[in-house]
């Protein structure tokens, strides 16, 4: 999949992308559940060049740097103020690829 293929609450079955951008994350605590943690923005690129915003939750934090090519497989698109962003959700997985 890329990242021009992309459509808001659908299911991401495999992408491969290049981390160019990483912010520094924040701690969170969900209203409605009251589950605590951490979460991080960051944009890749896939092959044909194209961005997309990623979320990062927790240990993936840690695991992914800048210039890291990562592959989220199982993962869920979705939609926050009108940008798509890509996450492993609940069920995906976030896997460091080697060079």
């Amino acid at each position: 999949m890329m990242a021009k293929d992309l459509k808001d609450r659908s299911k991401v079955e495999e992408i491969v992308l290049t981390i160019v951008e990483k912010n520094e994350p924040r701690e969170f605590q969900s209203k409605w559940s009251g589950a605590s943690g951490r979460v991080c923005d960051a944009i890749g690129k896939d092959d044909d060049g194209e961005s997309v915003n990623l979320t990062l939750w927790n240990e993936d934090i840690d695991r992914v740097e800048v210039d890291a090519k990562i592959k989220i497989t199982n993962g869920w698109v979705s939609s926050f103020k009108n940008q798509l962003q890509v996450s492993t959700g609940k069920f995906g997985k976030l896997d460091i690829l080697d060079e």
